[in-house]
């Protein structure tokens, strides 16, 4: 498992330019506006100089090259407009399409449902025009239309209202007006995740066409086995980026984890966990990201979800990517990559969403052999074993207010280097907060039970479509041997004296024990990987 593993010998790559077939963007007729920003803003991701690529962008103009080298630093009063951007909603493979699913970003609930005329996704706002109910708690009737279960009024992929069954079939067509139709988000599917612009307003409808969700090439090469989860977590967007961007915690909140970490020189004077001094230099910031210096590699932060690098090989070295290498020669695509993406996605105060995929190209007989939900398993282990502290701390931040986070926090090394460096764009780009788009309590919600606090079923296996499977089968399983275990029982019970042999006797009394053990076994083993495992960091 490769996930939160120290990033102290990280790579840069890049985000490429997108296939020439244009993803197919939603229409919408109607279109509830929100009331954000819809300033632009420059990008400091610019054009690398290589022929191909020059190709690519002169046909493309709405394509977008990540290159942070060179970038010239922006204004100090320019703000960051967190509403003109693209955000990730979940992995395809995780929705279903007999069913809306409902999800919340950046405080704006919206419903994704698959629209089987378009063959696409759709994001709607998850709110139906008549009384405001959650379209999410309704269904896709038989015409693939979304319908809102609490009077029946039904939706096609466009937003249009297609059926008001209180309607009068001689009254005046109700159904046809603007007020009627459902409000539509721009959205895409790409990367094998399903992302979508947070405004309604009719002038975003074809942004698509001006600009593109960050596009990360490895996720769709055939030659890369990409894992991919999702989870939700108790603690707000801003902790959740300090924490993957720190690789200095590693060690100790992920002790006792079987993780592969980079090969260090340990100095002789070494705690037990093995913490090192880590060089971390900013080379870059401004309103789009930074880029890192850390070794041998190029940590970034693509503004506002995306955290990226490339994790060492078993060496210990790390193979350069860029642009050029990515459509090279066959010995160089052959060399070992294996690539640590992290989707950082503000959910309300408080919370967030954490979208992880990790394209390789070498041991695929791994990824092939152990199912997915055995990775989201081991995964999970790994965001629970800081979970309780982040939420904590997050809560000892706001008492002290998120602009002061600088006096209350002592960084004296350059370990913490990418974590001042986020908080310095924060403040600078964005007044040390997110901007919210609807109308929050202005306080984080309050601490529930650990148990509660750190529920994975809630959390990650309702949405995944492995997990839930695995569930199913394991519950499964162990009442199978549980009905074993009794009917073994009853049989050696109701047999006469005599018609059983001993040896017989004592097979079947001691198969039904093992049922018994292994049931009560396979129970714990589920309660502890599906629904709450404690971490205590004092016996690791």
């Amino acid at each position: 498992m490769e996930a939160l593993i120290s990033l102290s010998s990280s790579h840069p790559f890049h985000l490429s330019p997108l296939p020439s077939k244009r993803p197919h963007l939603l229409p919408s007729l109607a279109f509830r506006h929100h009331h954000h920003s819809t300033k632009t803003h420059h990008n400091i991701f610019s054009p690398i100089k290589t022929t191909r690529l020059n190709a690519d962008l002169s046909s493309s103009p709405a394509t977008t090259t990540i290159d942070l080298s060179g970038a010239e630093p922006f204004a100090g009063d320019e703000k960051f407009d967190w509403f003109a951007h693209w955000y990730p909603l979940a992995p395809v493979c995780d929705l279903d399409k007999r069913a809306p699913n409902a999800k919340t970003v950046m405080g704006l609930d919206v419903v994704i449902w698959w629209d089987r005329h378009e063959g696409r996704w759709q994001v709607f706002d998850d709110r139906c025009p008549h009384r405001l109910a959650p379209l999410s708690e309704g269904r896709v009737d038989p015409w693939g239309r979304l319908q809102c279960v609490y009077h029946g009024w039904c939706f096609d992929g466009t937003g249009s209202c297609k059926h008001i069954p209180q309607a009068p079939p001689n009254g005046p067509p109700v159904q046809t007006f603007k007020k009627a139709c459902a409000a539509v988000y721009p959205s895409v599917e790409q990367n094998k995740i399903v992302w979508f612009w947070p405004s309604t307003n009719p002038e975003h409808k074809d942004i698509l066409m001006k600009k593109r969700p960050p596009y990360i090439p490895e996720v769709d090469d055939p030659s890369y086995m990409t894992v991919m989860g999702m989870r939700d977590l108790p603690y707000g967007y801003e902790v959740m980026i300090e924490n993957l961007m720190d690789p200095a915690h590693v060690p100790y909140a992920h002790r006792g984890i079987n993780m592969r970490l980079p090969k260090r020189e340990v100095p002789a004077k070494a705690d037990r966990e093995g913490g090192v001094p880590i060089k971390i230099t900013i080379e870059t910031l401004n309103i789009t990201g930074f880029i890192a210096k850390q070794g041998l590699g190029s940590p970034k932060f693509v503004a506002p979800c995306v955290f990226y690098s490339m994790l060492p090989t078993d060496d210990g070295s790390v193979t350069s990517l860029n642009v050029q290498e990515v459509s090279s020669t066959k010995s160089q695509q052959k060399q070992p990559r294996s690539l640590l993406i992290f989707m950082c996605i503000p959910v309300s105060r408080g919370r967030s969403r954490l979208i992880w995929v990790f394209p390789r190209n070498f041991d695929f007989l791994v990824d092939q052999l152990l199912p997915r939900w055995m990775n989201h398993v081991q995964m999970n282990l790994i965001l629970d074993s800081d979970l309780y502290l982040l939420h904590v701390e997050e809560h000892k931040i706001a008492e002290v207010g998120p602009s002061n986070w600088q006096k209350a926090c002592f960084v004296p090394t350059k370990s913490d280097a990418l974590v001042v460096a986020f908080r310095n764009w924060l403040r600078k780009y964005s007044n040390n907060q997110v901007d919210w788009g609807t109308q929050t309590i202005g306080y984080l919600p309050p601490t529930p039970p650990k148990e509660q606090l750190m529920d994975r079923y809630r959390s990650h296996v309702v949405q995944c479509s492995s997990c839930r499977e695995a569930l199913q089968g394991l519950r499964t399983l162990e009442v199978f041997l549980q009905v074993i275990s009794i009917t073994f029982i009853g049989i050696v019970a109701a047999s006469k004296q005599g018609l059983m042999s001993t040896i017989t006797r004592t097979a079947v009394v001691s198969t039904a024990v093992f049922c018994f053990f292994a049931s009560r076994w396979l129970s714990h083993f589920i309660y502890k990987n599906f629904y709450f495992h404690d971490y205590n960091h004092a016996f690791k």
